[in-house]
């Protein structure tokens, strides 16, 4: 059977990102990405995305984003980034490998995956994102709903919805973003959330947030404080989508208490027939791969602190929202999560009797 110092499980931004790091370190990382690039989920994601950070921050260790570092790149730009930067790192990927099961062994972890093949690693980077598990929420009457139901996940542009009667549930980036481009398109448009959408300036004495956000530190303040500071969700805006609010062009009502027939139940008993119910509603960490190891809670969320596993030494993740500061599943962010971890990774790695590179 083959061995090797560390499998990073997810070829996207993360494990592209913790290879870098592991190979500085002298190891000898193996990326294992179930698609056909290691490219992650973002060409999957919807037409219109561009990044919320300028170029000049949305880079990974070791090469620039290129061209005007002001811009917001679009989606199919970073696709093409991180295509350029996998094909530039020193390090093994394997596309279309699928990993099934993690288990533990005396040396280290067994992967198995999907062609039937077992790997043994010393040290394991969970590196999968969160882009295949997207949280639909178990609302009154779901189940019996008759019209379209989707989550932001499987949307790609307004043109298959142009005079239908959508209604867009979440309050945050996508789904501002989404439900406003549907707006021109709908007949009817309905953006449904639990509180009031709150926004953040992009831009400040003209320079973008994020210039803010990396001169004074902000960015790497521990989440938790963050959280209490911010106490919820902010929609990044230059001025469009609060003027698009205000103006009534985009339609934003609180979150309807229950789904019927082909209708939304709100909370003042009224109801509104729809032909759609797009959810922007967020993503769990896509993490199943290791529920057989036990290194997960009763919820599927991984017991780890700041990235670090609490149940089984030489695994690490990578990616998860909030893991160790504002950023850790951004472009911007990740880096500084990977170097972090890689410590304790390389640490173990050192003392296992089947590390190659060392």
């Amino acid at each position: 059977m083959e061995y090797v110092d560390v499998a990073i499980i997810g070829g996207g931004q993360s494990g592209l990102a913790a290879a870098h790091v592991l190979r500085g370190r002298g190891l000898q990382p193996v990326i294992l990405e179930a698609s056909a690039e290691a490219t992650g989920s973002w060409p999957d994601y919807y037409d219109s995305l561009t990044l919320f950070s300028p170029a000049r921050f949305s880079a990974l260790p070791g090469l620039e984003f290129g061209g005007d570092g002001d811009r917001y790149p679009h989606r199919d730009e970073v696709v093409e980034y991180l295509a350029r930067y996998a094909s530039r790192l020193d390090a093994e990927i394997r596309t279309r490998t699928r990993v099934e099961t993690v288990e533990r062994s005396e040396a280290g972890f067994l992967l198995r995956t999907d062609d039937g093949r077992t790997l043994g690693a010393a040290g394991v980077v969970a590196a999968t994102g969160a882009f295949g598990n997207p949280v639909l929420p178990d609302l009154p009457g779901r189940d019996s709903f008759v019209s379209e139901v989707l989550h932001v996940a499987d949307y790609r542009d307004p043109a298959p919805y142009a005079g239908k009667r959508v209604v867009v549930v979440g309050g945050g980036n996508s789904a501002v973003q989404v439900g406003h481009e549907l707006a021109a398109e709908a007949a009817q448009l309905t953006l449904a959330s639990r509180n009031p959408v709150r926004f953040l300036p992009q831009t400040r004495d003209g320079k973008d947030l994020h210039h803010w956000l990396t001169s004074s530190g902000f960015d790497q303040l521990p989440p938790e404080w963050l959280i209490h500071y911010v106490g919820g969700t902010l929609v990044l805006d230059n001025g469009r989508y609060r003027d698009a609010l205000e103006s009534g062009r985009l339609r934003r009502r609180p979150m309807f208490t229950a789904l019927d027939g082909d209708e939304v139940v709100w909370g003042d008993g009224s109801r509104e027939p729809v032909d759609v119910a797009l959810f922007a509603t967020g993503y769990r960490p896509h993490l199943d791969y290791l529920a057989k190891l036990g290194a997960l809670d009763e919820h599927g969320l991984p017991l780890h602190s700041g990235g670090i596993s609490a149940t089984h030494p030489g695994l690490v993740y990578l990616g998860l929202e909030f893991q160790r500061s504002f950023a850790s599943n951004t472009l911007r962010g990740v880096a500084r999560d990977a170097e972090y971890v890689a410590d304790a990774l390389v640490a173990h790695v050192r003392k296992a009797p089947t590390a190659t590179g060392l």
